[in-house]
Parts: structure tokens; sequence; C-alpha cells
């Protein structure tokens, strides 16, 4: 059975007011079945969940102020073609003394004739120099995994923060171990993509802009978004092979770009053993 899955960084409502409609007409065209949404606008300030997925088939949606009851400006949301619940959530700072937080939500999917499949959507720290909150988040989100799995293999999709050649991203990839523990993935855009993969880049004005604000580096081009999908090894009971990756929203739409993140769809095939 084919699963698409998307994840994208949709960067609420910024800019021009055409992108969240341009975005649903994305999600329209594509048919994903499960989606990893950041940075959606909370419901107490619009309901832009509702806007992106409008249409789409995609009928089941948890945004992260469902679960938090919060009324911050805008988080991390599920929206998925089959019911989905959330089993769990997890609270992240960057630092003991930090007031800013970071979540990892987790929710079972029912996936007709397979069953339930666990799919993880960490959202970590941005800043570069804090690599030692995402790779804590990360190694959280595996342990999260071990404790919630089903036999379907796990996804752990979104925007992560990390480039490939971090430590956290090698960990999740198997090339390296964190805090003496070991696991392995598959990164959909290493299996399936082609060429660099960059989602966060100047090439894109809308991150140029950002990226300028923040980092003050007019050549930053990092892939920092993804796709992971639990091994054979961990689910002997069923496979997921990475069919085919691609980037999402890299060039405009009637001169409008949709996010200043590249969003990555993956198609994944599974099977039972």
């Amino acid at each position: 059975m084919r699963i698409r899955v998307l994840t994208m960084n949709v960067q609420h409502d910024a800019g021009d007011p055409r992108r969240t409609e341009l975005i649903n007409a994305e999600l329209r065209r594509l048919t994903p079945d499960l989606v990893a949404l950041q940075e959606v606008c909370y419901p107490g300030r619009s309901d832009q969940l509702a806007e992106l997925v409008e249409g789409t088939g995609l009928t089941h949606t948890t945004h992260q102020a469902d679960v938090l009851k919060s009324d911050w400006t805008d988080g991390t949301a599920f929206a998925t073609r089959w019911p989905h619940r959330v089993v769990d959530v997890q609270e992240h700072r960057a630092s003991a003394d930090s007031d800013v937080h970071w979540w990892t939500l987790a929710a079972a999917v029912d996936v007709p004739e397979l069953g339930e499949l666990l799919f993880i959507q960490p959202a970590t720290p941005w800043r570069l120099d804090q690599a030692a909150a995402r790779e804590e988040q990360l190694l959280a989100a595996v342990e999260l995994d071990e404790q919630h799995r089903f036999r379907l293999p796990s996804i752990i999709a979104g925007d992560l923060n990390a480039t490939p050649k971090s430590a956290g991203i090698r960990f999740l990839t198997g090339l390296q171990a964190l805090g003496g523990r070991s696991t392995q993935y598959h990164d959909a855009w290493a299996v399936g993509g082609d060429g660099t993969g960059f989602t966060w880049t100047v090439a894109n004005p809308l991150a140029a802009a950002e990226i300028e604000r923040l980092i003050g580096q007019t050549r930053h081009r990092r892939r920092i978004d993804y796709v992971f999908v639990g091994s054979a090894h961990s689910h002997p009971a069923a496979r997921a092979r990475v069919l085919h990756a691609e980037l999402i929203g890299d060039a405009p739409v009637g001169g409008v770009w949709l996010s200043d993140h590249f969003g990555v769809l993956a198609d994944l095939d599974y099977t039972l053993t």
C-alpha cells in the first residue's frame, strides 16, 4: 500500500495573503495521506489549519493548541486522510532557564487494512548554536517511538533545523551514536530524492529575507526538513520502502513563493511480512 507523506513549514500567515490558498491548492494536487505542518497559526488567531486542508480529503486534524490548550502565535499540526489520535506530547526547552518551549507530538494513525502507524513530529530549536538541544529532543523522539510504536514502521517528519551532517540527523540515520544509544531510520530524501534537497535557502526570496535577519549570511543553504521512516529491524512484521521524494514549493506559483521553507513529499510502500 502506498502512503504519501508531506512535511511543510507554512510560515504562518506572514507576507502575501494568497500563500495559504496556494498551499491548499498544492495539497489538493498532491493528495498526501499524512501531513506534518509547522508554524500554523493558532486557532485563537485564525483557523489557518482549516483553510489549509479544505477540500483536500485530509479530514482528521490536530493542532498543537488542541493538545496544549494554549493560544500562542503558531505551532505544529497533523492532518491525515485516516483517523488519528494523539498518543503523546513532549515539552522541551533549549536550556534549563529558557522560557522558550519546543514540542514533539505523536499520533497513532489508523491505516486501512494495515493497522495503526505512529506518526511523530518534533519541532526543534532553530538557532545554529542549539545543536545540543536538538540532539536531546531527537533522542527523546526515538524513545517515544520505542514506547509507542506499532508493527508498521513509524514515521518521524518535520522541520528539524539540523543538516544531514549534524549529530542528531546522523544518529537518526544510524551513522553515529548519541548518549550511548543508537538507532536507524531511512531518510526519504537520501533514498528517493534527487540533488542537494536544500529546504531553507537564499534561492528562495522568503527564506533569504529570514536568513539575512537571523543569520546574516548571503550564501546560506541547508537541508533541514525531513521525512524518516523506521527500519525493518525495528518493525519485523512490516516493511516500508521509499519509492520517491521531491521538494514542494521550490518554485513560485503565479509569482508567489509558498513559504520560506520548501516542503518534502515522500511516497512510501508499506507491506506486511
